[in-house]
């Protein structure tokens, strides 16, 4: 199985134009390839998914134990031509969950991104210490915004730590913005198709893309497929889509079809009603940007008001949490009316809250978890709740915790992104419960 991870220096040094380059190069080649992003991120498997037109998975190793990531690995990446697996953040940062490893765990070998800005025989140091901090899978190095009269240099210091050029970018005009949650999406950057072919012919002529492809074949560790139990009578589950509500882990939603599941795409900005379904997913995104046309759609604030009074099965993660507030505060600070089914009001802050991994317990049964179980998640979130809830404990890796969560017998609503591979019978238990709703309310 050919893989490779692009990894980096730090978060911002060029490992999504880096990404985007390779992957446009190799659809520009006629290979079919499979995109990944290591850890909770969002916004660059959009990316991805604008350059190969399929789409692009998240493998993250503090979600899933080794063979859960294996085996998400080999589903959709092991029919491609190449895998290439972004990095997240520094190689080695983010612990359980960092590039690092997973490069170790999967076998995979990394090449590193170095932003050369400003620098030229400190290059080396920066190759050299990330090649001995400790043992590592790191194959070599792409360096970016390299001058190209510093080209010889680069392959010199290769040479002299043992490491394999694998060539640089230029600097481009390929500038992401960035705002409060990363990078802006991928239909927000204009001509992103011509940027992205512009991309790709730079990446032909100064990544050695050949060489990319020759180091990286190697077999896939063995691994135990998980137990995914396949509902006869599965339900069908009304997921929000729109530019409002574009933050979901495509394998959650993949892990309910394999359950049986139909899955109803629906637009809270532009329908006026959740389509006929048994379960509802209101999902992350950017609510608050569009919170004056979600307040004016009345009638759909109405019909999820209704759904989830008359016990529909829900799960509203950050975004969707907050559209289910009484109130919602934009950054300019109007304040909108939301689905009221949350008493409260979600507003901005100044910094970023409780940012990170977390691991939720359940202290009572709820809708996804028995008391005492628990399910891996992530935070990343500049609006606040006035209430947060307290339904479920939170805990960070550092032993920090804290309540939060709305939960009951039929709602998960919540600052956390939930990830069904971390627990698979959450998302067994979600599926009864839609089940039981529809046959109760036919």
């Amino acid at each position: 199985m050919r893989r490779f991870i692009i990894g980096g220096t730090k978060s911002g040094c060029g490992k999504t134009t880096v990404t985007c380059a390779l992957l446009s190069a190799f659809k520009r080649r006629g290979i079919k390839v499979s995109a990944f992003k290591c850890g909770p991120d969002y916004i660059d498997p959009m990316f991805h998914r604008k350059v190969i037109g399929v789409c692009s998975h998240n493998l993250d190793s503090f979600f899933c134990g080794r063979d859960t990531v294996l085996e998400l690995l080999d589903e959709y990446g092991g029919s491609a031509g190449v895998s290439v697996i972004e990095g997240v953040m520094g190689f080695y940062d983010g612990t359980s969950g960092s590039a690092y490893s997973l490069s170790e765990m999967t076998d995979t070998p990394a090449v590193i991104v170095i932003d050369c800005k400003g620098m030229s025989d400190s290059i080396g140091a920066v190759m050299s210490g990330f090649l001995h901090y400790r043992h590592n899978h790191i194959a070599g190095f792409i360096f970016d915004r390299l001058p190209e009269k510093l080209i010889p240099l680069a392959m010199k210091l290769c040479d002299e730590l043992g490491t394999v050029y694998f060539g640089c970018l230029p600097k481009t005009d390929f500038n992401i913005s960035s705002r409060h949650l990363g990078l802006v999406t991928a239909d927000e950057v204009a001509d992103i198709h011509s940027k992205l072919d512009r991309l790709g012919m730079l990446a032909e002529k100064f990544i050695c893309v050949d060489k990319l492809l020759n180091i990286c074949e190697m077999p896939l560790p063995g691994y135990r497929k998980s137990e995914i139990m396949s509902f006869s009578n599965a339900p069908t589950i009304a997921v929000a889509r729109d530019s409002a509500f574009c933050f979901i882990y495509k394998e959650n939603i993949e892990l309910l079809r394999k359950m049986g599941c139909r899955i109803e795409y629906f637009s809270p900005l532009a329908d006026s009603a959740v389509p006929k379904a048994d379960g509802l997913i209101l999902c992350g995104g950017y609510p608050e940007l569009y919170a004056e046309r979600l307040s004016a759609n009345a009638p759909m604030l109405a019909d999820i008001k209704r759904l989830l009074s008359n016990g529909m099965p829900a799960i509203a993660e950050c975004g969707g949490f907050m559209y289910l507030h009484d109130e919602l505060t934009d950054d300019s600070g109007r304040t909108y009316s939301m689905a009221g089914v949350i008493k409260g009001r979600a507003f901005p802050t100044e910094k970023l809250q409780r940012f990170g991994y977390i691991t939720l317990k359940a202290a009572e049964d709820s809708l996804l978890l028995n008391a005492g179980d628990t399910i891996r998640s992530h935070e990343f979130h500049y609006w606040e709740s006035s209430d947060c809830g307290h339904g479920l404990t939170a805990e960070k890796p550092d032993g920090r915790s804290w309540e939060c969560c709305h939960t009951s017998g039929t709602l998960y609503a919540g600052f956390p992104h939930i990830y069904f591979y971390s627990n698979i019978e959450a998302a067994a238990r979600f599926v009864r419960k839609c089940i039981s709703y529809g046959e109760n309310n036919e």
